[in-house]
């Protein structure tokens, strides 16, 4: 299988690449995720403007791209931005729309595609973890209508939202594939309380309570209890966009550690002369090099047989997470104590890297779960 990106990709790459050098320098960027609203709507805007959305949906579903490939490179490119632009919810709203079987959702995914609509997706409860069934929040069935109670967490950038793909329970428990259903919520629904907080790595995100939230009965996407095919490729997209994401930020942590290995001297002479810093800093290439094969081979498996693409996307995502923690901690030793200052961006790639992992299931949970999946193989 050829792995080569095509032109387009590879001109998409170089426009975002060279957007974000331009509009979103480091300390841009860090001015942006520190303010009271944590995002940039004009940044957001130029991501729309340069195609970065509409790349990550199929001609059908009204983009101009849709593979996995494609997912990957247009999130490479955002993990070497550190961009807190919420595009990861983005992207797994829309594609729950789109997989969720409903006609009526044609026109809200022109919505966010086109950028009149900003449709966030919340999904992950508190212990939903790496297993996209463990939902809690309930759906009943009231006059005709909906009313939902439970809560949602680490929503990014929840209040740029116009509205929510939320997931919940119409039947069965936590854990059981059948028995889930997906909304869509207006953000201003009645009843809907966020509570919003700064993140570790930058930007904003929220917890969503649902306290007596009643909808309409319009408000259910596709079939109730059916929902779990179009969540679990949602989220599967999510996955693999966090681990093209990654390898973004791998590569600049790895980039600027050389930099510095070559330039940083001690007894007169450069430190990356050292034999003992050369030996960590190959075995840290070799691991990031790994990393780029899972997540090469998960884009390659987005689209195939549910049981080899699940276990690629877990395998990428526990890779991810034990790399990116390798390196943010091997890049910050070799730095030294001025690894860990605010003002250098080494900081908050590891950063951003740690946070990586605990989104969607952490390595470990991937890991146990790329077992399960080899187990029913």
């Amino acid at each position: 299988m050829d792995f080569q990106h095509t032109e387009d990709r590879r001109m998409l790459a170089d426009s975002l690449d060279r957007y974000l050098r331009e509009q979103y320098a480091f300390e841009t960027r860090q001015a942006i995720a520190a303010s009271p609203e944590g995002h940039s709507r004009s940044t957001w805007n130029g991501l729309l403007e340069l195609g970065a959305l509409a790349a990550l949906f199929t001609e059908a579903q009204g983009g101009m791209g849709g593979a996995g490939l494609d997912i990957a490179v247009v999130f490479e490119s955002l993990g070497r931005g550190l961009v807190v632009e919420p595009v990861v919810g983005a992207l797994m709203a829309g594609q729950a729309l789109a997989a969720s079987g409903d006609p009526r959702t044609a026109a809200e995914l022109e919505a966010l595609i086109g950028g009149e609509r900003i449709i966030l997706m919340a999904h992950e409860e508190a212990d939903t973890g790496a297993d996209p069934s463990r939902v809690s929040v309930s759906a009943t069935p009231v006059d005709g209508g909906w009313q939902l109670a439970g809560s949602k967490v680490v929503v990014q950038q929840a209040h740029m939202a116009d509205a929510y793909v939320l997931s919940a329970r119409t039947a069965g428990a936590p854990g059981d594939a059948h028995g889930l259903s997906l909304f869509l919520l207006p953000a201003n629904t009645l009843g809907l309380h966020s509570q919003g907080y700064a993140l570790v790595d930058g930007g904003r995100g929220a917890e969503l309570q649902l306290d007596g939230v009643s909808l309409p009965g319009s408000a259910l996407l596709g079939k109730q209890d059916q929902a779990f095919a179009a969540l679990e490729r949602a989220v599967g997209c999510g996955l693999l966009a966090l681990a093209a994401e990654a390898l973004g930020a791998m590569e600049c942590a790895k980039h600027d550690t050389l930099e510095y290995l070559r330039t940083r001297k001690q007894f007169g002479v450069p430190i990356g002369s050292f034999q003992a810093l050369q030996h960590r800093m190959a075995d840290l290439l070799l691991e990031v090099e790994q990393a780029r094969s899972a997540a090469i081979n998960a884009a390659a498996a987005l689209d195939g047989e549910r049981g080899a693409r699940e276990r690629a996307l877990s395998g990428a995502k526990f890779t991810v997470g034990r790399v990116g923690t390798l390196v943010a901690e091997e890049s910050i030793q070799m730095h030294g104590g001025i690894g860990m200052t605010w003002e250098l961006p080494l900081a908050h790639y590891a950063k951003r890297l740690i946070m990586i992992d605990h989104q969607l299931g952490d390595e470990d949970q991937h890991l146990a779960r790329f077992a399960q999946l080899g187990l029913a193989a």
